[in-house]
């Protein structure tokens, strides 16, 4: 077991009758799962795979994306859409971003009217551009949900096990994601709030690329300083998208933003990393992804964010470079040598005043 637990001091709030669904049984649907039985949550789990489902039921592990990380008799797995929705209050959709879609709407006639919907996918849609909470607006039109986002630095086998982690939740509406921080915080797992949705779910969404570009660094050996620079930078360009599209620059300073960046992109339980890692020590994108049973959602994503940066007009370089290593070959290190060998410029425009760097 972890840190410390269990987390009985918390008033807790009580949604209607507090059924937790969680659609999708990966590592972090898992761990979320385990995190929340654990605060004596009732808690229905989603499996694509019928056979998971069982597994999780009879064995009380899930092998395939958690192995190791005991499930408490709280969590119910099921592979049925309308099964797991039934009567639940809150419904956490934890599912690749390339399928978010696609799984919205074969739910949808299931979703309860009037629920709290959270995503805690990180991504962008493909040919849209759009987010996880907007694609849910779209495909949920006419059942009055609440929807917010969740998201931090929060590796799953961290969490299952116990360990401190902290993330934030976000919802237009303060009240709504105080009852959500209220419901599903603990000592080990602290909730911070917010109202700025486009920001905290960026933030998700863009650390995955940078952390494949980390990671592609510390594989040609560059040294400390350079994976220093480049994060900093980094953080620069998701603040640059992130307030294009309307958030406030310092959620991408908080724990969605750099947090999640931080994490992502020198932990060693990183996907995005590990990806960035092998690529940078010579092998093959193909090579790479055809060892890895779950997704590193950073390849997929850099083209994502490369097309949503381009209908925006925006420059981010590193987005750029990490896109044409992963989508057109283009050799790691001549991706580095382009980065370093732009035109030189200052690091705030010279005319920035004070007050806008606050407002």
């Amino acid at each position: 077991m972890g840190f410390f637990w269990p987390s009985t001091h918390l008033k807790k709030v009580r949604l209607i009758n507090n059924q937790i669904a969680i659609i999708g049984a990966g590592a972090w649907g898992t761990a979320l799962a385990i995190h929340a039985a654990r605060l004596g949550l009732p808690v229905r789990l989603w499996a694509r795979r019928e056979e998971l489902a069982a597994s999780i039921n009879e064995k009380r592990v899930n092998d395939s994306f958690l192995p190791g990380a005991t499930i408490p008799s709280g969590v119910t797995a099921f592979s049925d859409p309308q099964a797991v929705l039934d009567a639940a209050s809150l419904i956490i959709w934890v599912i690749p971003s390339h399928v978010f879609r696609e799984v919205v709407k074969r739910f949808q006639p299931f979703i309860p009217y009037g629920s709290l919907n959270l995503s805690a996918a990180k991504g962008v849609e493909d040919d849209t551009f759009a987010t996880m909470t907007k694609i849910l607006t779209e495909e949920t039109r006419g059942l009055n949900l609440s929807i917010g986002v969740i998201s931090g630095p929060s590796f799953a086998r961290e969490v299952a096990e116990g360990l401190p982690t902290a993330v934030t939740v976000a919802f237009s509406d303060h009240k709504t994601a105080k009852n959500v921080q209220t419901l599903l915080s603990a000592p080990v797992f602290r909730i911070y709030t917010s109202t700025d949705i486009t920001g905290v779910e960026l933030g998700g969404a863009m650390k995955n690329v940078y952390a494949i570009a980390a990671g592609v660094c510390d594989g040609l050996s560059l040294g400390l300083n350079a994976r220093a620079a480049f994060l900093t930078r980094a953080l620069a360009e998701m603040s640059r998208l992130a307030v294009a599209l309307g958030a406030n620059p310092l959620t991408i300073s908080g724990l969605s933003g750099l947090g999640d960046l931080l994490l992502t992109a020198t932990g060693d339980l990183s996907r995005n990393r590990r990806v960035g890692l092998r690529l940078g020590a010579g092998e093959s994108l193909d090579s790479i992804l055809a060892n890895q049973r779950e997704v590193a959602e950073g390849v997929r994503n850099s083209r994502a964010i490369y097309g949503l940066a381009q209908s925006l007009g925006l420059s981010l370089p590193t987005v750029r470079e990490t896109y044409r290593v992963l989508h057109e070959g283009k050799n790691p290190r001549q991706g580095l040598v382009d980065l370093l060998t732009r035109r030189l410029k200052s690091e705030l425009p010279p005319d920035l005043a004070l007050v806008e760097l606050v407002s």
